[in-house]
């Protein structure tokens, strides 16, 4: 439309009314508003209480009358990549060391239970022994309820024992 009002073909109403928008829209120049007090002073008070987001950074900066849109503040809050620092969690280093597999009978026993209901609603526990070289259940314990000292009794009726016995991170072998 510019261009046809510099070639002294078209006036500017003419223009507008031929490309549909209002003469207000092609007049407008935007004024862009002076931010640079508002940055330096955001800054500096981002840099003394790290720990503060935004908001409590708008309301401290509202109540020395520098703003009064909290859209505003977040606009260049983010502009100057200020953000809350999150503290990073401290990681508890572990070595892994994977299992030894055993070479002979009753070097590795695994331990662990299994439960499950009759269909008359009673539950069950099972308590599994399997030896780690043969794979072959060595014994199983069934009750309704398995105590401490009841497995302990159960392991010692075997009469063997391996040299190492391992169990999952489950919540049964805890205490």
């Amino acid at each position: 439309m510019q261009f046809w009002v510099d070639q002294g073909m078209r006036s500017e109403r003419q223009g507008c009314r031929l490309i549909g928008v209002s003469r207000s829209t092609v007049r407008y120049r935007p004024h862009g508003s002076d931010d640079s007090e508002l940055r330096t002073r955001l800054q500096a008070l981002a840099e003394q209480y790290p720990r503060y987001g935004y908001p409590t950074l708008h309301d401290m900066l509202k109540l020395e009358g520098l703003v009064k849109n909290p859209k505003r503040t977040y606009r260049i809050y983010s502009e100057e990549g200020l953000q809350v620092r999150r503290k990073k969690r401290k990681k508890l280093i572990r070595q892994r060391v994977p299992a030894a597999v055993p070479v002979q009978q009753n070097e590795r026993w695994s331990i662990d239970f299994v439960s499950d209901q009759l269909a008359t609603g009673c539950r069950f526990r099972v308590f599994n022994i399997i030896d780690g070289f043969t794979r072959e259940c060595v014994g199983q314990l069934v009750d309704a309820s398995i105590s401490g000292a009841r497995m302990v009794r159960f392991m010692d009726t075997l009469g063997r024992l391996p040299e190492k016995i391992v169990c999952d991170n489950g919540p049964e072998l805890t205490s």
